[in-house]
């Protein structure tokens, strides 16, 4: 005998702060759901306020409007006849809560408070709110008089309970508790619950979902269930990108699966699933069925007299269970092209901005970024090719374009809002200015060359004057001081031009009503984590699309838009040397970066790995390469990299302080704002752990060690 329920969860492209676009987004979703036939629908984590309000969470204005939109939601006809699972924080006992709050025809059932707080890495969860650890235990929470007069409900439980319908049971757990060894999905299984809804905040990073996927679907493959999860999407105001993929599974097998990057501000995800098998899985299951009838957590039901699973809905013959598919995952390389660019979308569009401004170098990473950007046009493009309305309002918004302008291709969108400029020096070559130029050719980019010499010798005469000295290059006998101010001059000049030219082109190209463009900004992370770039050059910018992303990766990316852009051009990005070109070419020397940083990238992406993921200090560093860099290289050579890394690391670290905002996607980001906390004055030399790093190349090359003999704390 089928039992047949039709549920939805969704990806909302919510943003922190927006209280009324937030709700329109909310009531769209929960429209949509019961459109299609769904009897429960779940949102995203703290879907009313935005996830990313950080400190803002402690106003107190943050909570009143919560209330105020969630009563303006339930409040509405068309928002009933469904099971609503929505978020927001709650102020319980004068304790600030993240919770979900379970309605039905406008009737709080219950409120659940997160049990779990995420707070690591990019998550500071405990800053704002407090767990409820009281498990199995429920309150009674009074609530505020708004409220009070739609539902004309004085108090609802508050705590840890599950919802009880005629016919099945449903509990709920958000984001964090997923991951956790013992996630409350494993109790409420145990104790009959079939259906858990999962509300998440969840952030993209490379390589990451294939993780959550697998924890969502081994949830239902252990335990036996109906699993949905909901995610925010988008840039709602920071650093991340919010990567949806809101996915039902059953059983351990996906049966829908939502989009991971789209400029959809609503996604709604249905699936009808039978509940039938989820209680035929359970029952085959002996050690299951034992552990179910030991398990000591009961949970108080909150009794709601519906069907949510109708009998009628049994001899329905247009009505059949979802087909289970497998889950797709995106490659890395397509990651890349579609994450950043998304992020920028939202953050132009969001921000007022009239478009971008680039240095394009001629280099990779510059060129990665006009990609990049490039590829958000071709999403533009596509989503108002398939009749995305708000799409196509928020394009002729930022284009400054008139009412009905409707692009003809992602060049045109492109040549509207990116602007790009070549700040060649006499230390520039022929091939970067024409790598440039050609690239934002393909793209259709507005492009400026110009030549910065007269101002570079301005400055540098200036000094001359003040004190009487010239600096002059290191390869013309100039002193290493000498060499590196030159080369910052430059470096420093291109960041006031960039934001010049970032105020004034739209000007120039009589575009209306505009304060500006957005400098991009197109240092990689690896250059980041090793301070190998000037404080204050093109580096500064606004934002900064590759902050995040490896330059090995980066490189993955190029190859993969070379083939499935078209554009050949990026071939001889590929094969350049990389160089910042910031000192005189000659016949014998050409500037390379891997040989100024004095390790490759691939070194240097495998420093950061080990230092931020693996937490290794100079000593567990080397000890973990010198297993796995012997023989290529000697003890010695590879306790030169590591002491050289973290020399640089150290004495830049000052650098990451003003790093331009990137977007977050790589596991070892040297982001100072939340992500990598650590102190900006370090010592460089790291004394002890190099003693002891000594101590173990000399034991392994057979010398005698002397006095160096510190590897016992006597």
């Amino acid at each position: 005998m089928s039992n047949l329920i039709t549920l939805a969860t969704c990806n909302l492209n919510q943003w922190a702060l927006d209280f009324e676009g937030n709700r329109d987004r909310i009531l769209e979703s929960i429209k949509i759901a019961k459109e299609k036939g769904a009897r429960l629908r779940v949102g995203p984590e703290l879907e009313i306020t935005g996830y990313g309000c950080l400190d803002h969470f402690l106003e107190n204005d943050v909570n009143l409007h919560s209330w105020e939109m969630y009563a303006q939601i339930i409040r509405k006809p068309e928002t009933h006849g469904i099971l609503l699972d929505i978020g927001m924080p709650v102020m319980h006992k004068n304790v600030r809560y993240n919770c979900r709050l379970l309605s039905l025809d406008g009737q709080i059932l219950f409120i659940r408070p997160k049990i779990w707080l995420a707070n690591d890495g990019n998550y500071r969860e405990m800053r704002f709110f407090t767990p409820w650890m009281k498990t199995g235990v429920v309150e009674e929470f009074f609530l505020p008089p708004v409220i009070q007069k739609v539902t004309e409900q004085q108090s609802v439980p508050f705590g840890d309970a599950v919802i009880h319908t005629l016919d099945t049971c449903i509990g709920t757990e958000t984001c964090e508790e997923l991951f956790t060894p013992q996630s409350p999905h494993i109790a409420m299984s145990l104790d009959g619950v079939e259906i858990i809804t999962n509300s998440s905040g969840s952030h993209h990073e490379l390589r990451k979902l294939n993780k959550r996927l697998d924890l969502i679907a081994s949830a239902t493959s252990r335990c036996g269930g109906v699993y949905l999860y909901a995610n925010q999407r988008g840039c709602d105001g920071d650093r991340l990108y919010y990567d949806g993929c809101a996915l039902i599974a059953v059983n351990g097998k996906v049966v829908a699966q939502g989009s991971q990057f789209s400029l959809k501000d609503v996604e709604v995800v249905t699936a009808t699933v039978d509940l039938e098998e989820v209680r035929s899985y359970r029952a085959s299951v002996m050690s299951r069925g034992l552990q179910a009838s030991l398990t000591e957590t009961k949970f108080k039901r909150i009794h709601v007299p519906v069907e949510l699973a109708p009998l009628a809905l049994r001899f329905d013959m247009k009505i059949a269970p979802t087909k289970t598919r497998e889950p797709f995952y995106h490659i890395p390389e397509e990651e890349i092209a579609l994450g950043p660019a998304c992020w920028l979308w939202d953050y132009v569009r969001r921000c007022n901005g009239s478009g971008f401004f680039l240095a394009l170098s001629g280099g990779i990473d510059s060129c990665a970024t006009a990609t990049i950007t490039y590829s958000m046009c071709r999403i533009v493009f596509q989503e108002i090719q398939e009749g995305n309305e708000q799409v196509l309002k928020d394009a002729r918004k930022v284009a400054r374009a008139a009412e009905d302008w409707i692009p003809s291709s992602p060049e045109e969108i492109c040549n509207k809002i990116l602007h790009t400029s070549f700040m060649g020096t006499e230390n520039s070559s022929k091939e970067t200015q024409s790598r440039s130029a050609e690239l934002s050719k393909r793209i259709g980019s507005y492009h400026v060359d110009l030549k910065m010499d007269k101002i570079v010798s301005s400055v540098v005469s200036i000094f001359e004057v003040a004190t009487g000295k010239k600096p002059i290059f290191k390869i013309f006998g100039g002193s290493q001081i000498e060499n590196l101010a030159l080369q910052n001059i430059q470096a420093r000049l291109r960041m006031v031009l960039a934001y010049l030219f970032a105020q004034l082109l739209p000007w120039v190209r009589g575009t209306p009503n505009t304060g500006g463009l957005l400098v991009l900004g197109s240092a990689n992370v690896d250059e980041c984590l090793r301070g190998y770039l000037t404080k204050y050059d093109c580096s500064s910018a606004d934002i900064n699309p590759i902050g995040g992303i490896s330059k090995t990766d980066l490189k993955r990316f190029i190859a993969y838009a070379t083939k499935n852009f078209d554009m050949p051009i990026l071939e001889d990005f590929l094969n350049a040397t990389p160089t910042a070109e910031l000192e005189p070419i000659t016949k014998d020397y050409v500037q390379s970066d891997e040989i100024d940083m004095g390790m490759t990238y691939e070194e240097l992406s495998k420093f950061g790995y080990l230092r931020k993921v693996e937490k290794c200090g100079p000593y567990s560093m080397f000890l973990k390469l010198l297993h796995e860099w012997t023989p290529k290289l000697s003890p010695t050579q590879v306790a030169e990299k590591v002491k050289k890394f973290f020399f640089f690391y150290a004495i830049n670290r000052h650098k990451q302080t003003v790093l331009t905002p990137s977007y977050h996607a790589e596991q070892y980001s040297p982001d100072d704002n939340r992500f990598d906390l650590r102190p900006f004055l370090i010592n460089p030399r790291f004394p002890w752990a190099s003693r002891k790093i000594d101590e173990v190349v000399a034991q392994c090359e057979g010398r005698n060690t002397g006095d160096l003999n510190i590897m016992s704390i006597d």
